[in-house]
């Protein structure tokens, strides 16, 4: 009897070890997919508050509620499922839809860059919606936030599945629960505060205590540059993981001068420092996702006029 209970008590220990070793592999993917998807993140956040542009206050936050589900349903309902058969029966694809996320999000960086540097003209990336009523106006946008969200969830879900080096499918298949429900509640958690900010600027702003009113005002006016602020981070970052997508998984595809100079620049630097090698890698990095997106952007523009004249 005293021999069966200590092998039970040792069998509870082996599987205790295995999942304290399987919820250990989950956190380290979902932290490493944090990093890898930053540039996603930030410029999803700074771009989201469009949704809500024009309806009325009292229905901003049922909005972003609803955007919030329809974004859970996208990762849960088509992405995951998608992106784990395709892993399972193609995953020499992989590389290539690497490859095809990084020049989109060089191409929307470089886009963006260029109206800084007012090479184009700037132009309101906002959803049209045309919409009889309130209802209808809601419907609308909440039905575009979700179409664009899909997009922006295949991308984090497809860089989050390159980072997990776990092999069982079930360590793999919680690694990418966990992140898609700690990106949704990031993203749109953080929607919901910016959009409220304000309100609270305005509430703030119309005490009685002179430093509450002053700290009120304040808020209200860093809004325009809080967004400013995290449209630039966004940019930066969507350069910088998009040029690192392109690099190195043109390595894996065969075109390994790509790959093999990010990596003989990062040892080159090494000796300076791991902090002087990370800036370095990220530097070259965002200058090749600029050229890169530079040049598809001016393709599609090319494109776009050939189109148009033709049309025409």
């Amino acid at each position: 009897m005293a021999g069966g209970l200590f092998a039970l008590l040792d069998d509870i220990s082996v599987l205790a070890k295995a999942a304290a070793s399987s919820i250990d592999d989950v956190a380290t993917g979902a932290a490493k997919t944090a990093v890898k998807t930053s540039g996603v993140i930030v410029d999803d956040v700074a771009a989201a508050p469009q949704y809500v542009t024009g309806l009325s206050p009292k229905r901003e936050l049922p909005v972003v509620w609803k955007i919030t589900k329809g974004s859970l349903a996208n990762k849960f309902l088509i992405v995951i499922p998608l992106l784990l058969i395709l892993s399972w029966i193609a995953p020499v694809l992989f590389p290539y839809l690497l490859i095809i996320g990084g020049t989109y999000l060089s191409y929307e960086g470089a886009e963006k860059a260029l109206e800084w540097m007012h090479i184009v003209k700037e132009e309101h990336h906002s959803a049209e919606v045309v919409a009889d009523t309130p209802e209808a106006l809601e419907k609308s946008m909440v039905r575009s936030a979700v179409m664009t969200d899909l997009v922006l969830s295949m991308e984090i879900m497809t860089i989050s599945l390159s980072t997990i080096h776990a092999h069982g499918f079930w360590t793999r298949l919680a690694t990418l629960c966990v992140v898609a429900i700690l990106m949704t509640v990031l993203v749109y958690g953080a929607v919901a505060a910016l959009i409220r900010l304000d309100d609270t600027g305005r509430f703030m702003a119309r005490r009685r205590s002179r430093w509450v009113r002053i700290l009120g005002l304040g808020m209200i006016r860093a809004m325009p540059k809080v967004f400013d602020l995290l449209s630039i981070v966004g940019t930066l970052a969507m350069l910088w993981v998009g040029g690192h997508l392109i690099w190195e998984n043109l390595g894996e595809v065969g075109l390994h001068f790509f790959h093999d100079t990010l990596h003989g620049l990062e040892h080159v630097l090494e000796p300076a420092g791991g902090l002087v090698s990370w800036l370095g890698t990220a530097v070259v990095s965002m200058v090749g996702g600029l050229v890169w997106g530079t040049v598809v952007f001016l393709l599609v523009r090319g494109a776009m006029k050939i189109v148009k004249t033709s049309r025409g």
